[in-house]
Formats: C-alpha cells, sequence, structure tokens
C-alpha cells in the first residue's frame, strides 16, 4: 500500500471529519483521479515530439500515457481532424497516490522561482489543477536525453462538494499553497 494512501485511511479521515464537521467517515472528501495532460503545438511540423512526449509521460506517471488527437479541422492553425498534438494519462488507485507522493516531496521542490501553489485554481466543484513550466522537474527525466523542454497541466478531481473541502483535503496531502493569494 502507497504511503499516503495508509497516511489518508489512518489519520487523514479523521481530523477532516472533525475540521470538517462532518458525522459520517464516508463524507469526507477522496482523491478521485490525477490527470496529467502534455499539450505540443509543434507537433503538426514534427510527429517524432508526440512520441517523445508520450515517453515521457510514461517515465513520469508510471503508467502508459495516450496520444490526444484534434476533434475538428481548423485551417487557421493549420490543424486536421485526428491529427495527434499531445498526449494525457489518467492516474487512479496506488499509482496515483505514489505520483502524488513524488509530486510534492520531489518535483515541486525543484520548481524554480516556486512560491506556493495558487489557491484560485480550483474549479468550483473541488478540482484543482495546475501548470508546470519544465517537466524536467521530475526525476525520471533524464536532462541529457531531453531535446525540448515542454510544459504539462495536471488535473486532481477530488469527491469534494466545494473548493474549501478539497483545499483542506490537499493541504493534509502537504500541498504547499500560496495563503497569501486570498481574496
Amino acid at each position: 500500500m502507497s504511503r499516503l494512501l495508509e497516511q489518508y485511511n489512518n489519520q487523514i479521515k479523521q481530523d477532516l471529519k472533525s475540521k470538517l464537521g462532518f458525522k459520517n467517515v464516508f463524507e469526507v472528501p477522496k482523491i478521485k483521479k490525477i490527470i496529467l495532460n502534455m499539450g505540443i503545438g509543434e507537433a503538426k511540423e514534427d510527429s517524432k515530439l508526440i512520441d517523445k512526449a508520450q515517453e515521457d509521460l510514461t517515465l513520469i506517471s508510471g503508467q502508459k500515457a495516450v496520444k490526444t488527437k484534434s476533434k475538428k479541422a481548423i485551417s487557421g492553425f493549420k490543424i486536421r481532424a485526428g491529427m495527434p498534438l499531445g498526449a494525457k494519462v489518467t492516474l487512479r488507485n496506488k499509482i496515483m497516490y505514489e505520483f502524488l507522493d513524488r509530486l510534492v516531496n520531489i518535483a515541486i521542490p525543484r520548481i524554480r522561482d516556486f512560491r506556493g501553489l495558487n489557491i484560485k485554481s480550483f474549479d468550483g466543484k473541488g478540482n484543482f489543477s495546475m501548470g508546470i513550466k519544465e517537466h524536467v522537474i521530475f526525476p525520471e527525466i533524464n536532462f541529457d536525453k531531453v531535446d525540448k523542454i515542454k510544459g504539462m497541466d495536471i488535473t486532481i478531481c477530488t469527491s469534494a462538494k466545494n473548493n474549501t473541502e478539497a483545499l483542506e483535503l490537499l493541504k493534509c496531502f502537504n500541498m504547499p499553497f500560496n495563503e497569501n493569494q486570498r481574496s
């Protein structure tokens, strides 16, 4: 069992139940899934960039990434329908908690000029999204073999009903939020 999952079941559930004033343990929010997305705009000229992005995302997540394709043609951007433009992977259960552990304890501290995650990045329904400008912050990526630094989006979907519940849940997992951005 993952270290974070064990910590959630033994400690975080009880803390959140008392902190949020729930009467039942099943009301306590939990993390449902984590989605990693890497959009590669330059892939329309070079299709090998998609393969490299898929390979990097598979290394980062520990699970095979899939290519994402355009849904419709946009002539202004020189995109045809069905053209591969990125890669994504959805993590659940054990792999999800292991990735979250590596994200919080290893990857986020390696971000340059990091001042905390933005509290305003919640969507109103308890889901949190963040963008990373450099995918090389993950230790699985060999910096010498990287031809181009790519950005990625990370979305953490929770079962929380609102942003405050989701914020408390993610704080219990030691996500470093910037408290000065509240307004």
